[in-house]
């Protein structure tokens, strides 16, 4: 019987598992409700552009200018985006488990995200992320988005191990299955409970 390598790298997302998204549907709905805008257009010119901003070219003030600000508002740009950045709240359960974790295990830690610039060093900054995340590898860094199978190859070179001593975490169910086809023990993240059940499957189990 060939034994599974022991994992040395845990990678994951920051969106639904560190912390709330950054810009989801939702957030939009509030914030269409909040300022009185269109709903319908905020959403069309929304998906034309996001993935150019989460892809790292756009400024999030180009982005704005794009689907918000293309007319004048009686409220300004920075209204807007401290409305946006107020959305993040962290995930505390999760954020504690991964620091055990790092700890108890030696691991290294990395995150792979799809997210702006402007709301990437915001969350890090914010929620205290190089604490315990070790490097970062968003979309806005490296200008491709998951599921591009280039970001998961890239933290490994960053790492520097292979996929089959790495986990990966995401309440994505495709994103889960791109780290999976390419070699990581993937977890798709439905709640704390399950996660750390599964990751303690993996024998990362965390400290009492």
């Amino acid at each position: 019987m060939v034994m599974a390598s022991p994992i040395k790298a845990l990678f994951l997302d920051i969106g639904g598992v560190l912390l709330t998204n950054g810009w989801d549907g939702r957030m939009r709905h509030e914030a269409v409700r909040f300022f009185g805008l269109d709903p319908d257009e905020v959403n069309e010119r929304h998906h034309l552009t996001f993935d150019t901003y989460e892809a790292g070219k756009l400024t999030l003030d180009e982005y704005l200018h794009r689907t918000v600000f293309y007319q004048p508002r009686p409220f300004t740009p920075d209204d807007f985006k401290q409305f946006m950045l107020r959305q993040s709240q962290p995930l505390p359960q999760m954020i504690d488990l991964v620091r055990q974790l790092k700890r108890v295990h030696n691991l290294r830690v990395a995150t792979i995200s799809n997210e702006g610039r402007e709301l990437t060093i915001h969350r890090i900054r914010t929620f205290a992320l190089t604490t315990f995340v070790d490097f970062f590898i968003s979309s806005c860094f490296v200008h491709f988005r998951k599921p591009d199978a280039d970001m998961y190859r890239l933290a490994l070179d960053v790492a520097q191990v292979g996929p089959e001593e790495s986990a990966y975490i995401d309440d994505r169910a495709m994103f889960v299955e791109v780290a999976q086809g390419l070699g990581f023990r993937g977890i798709h993240h439905r709640s704390f409970e399950e996660t750390r059940a599964a990751l303690a499957q993996l024998g990362l189990g965390a400290a009492n």
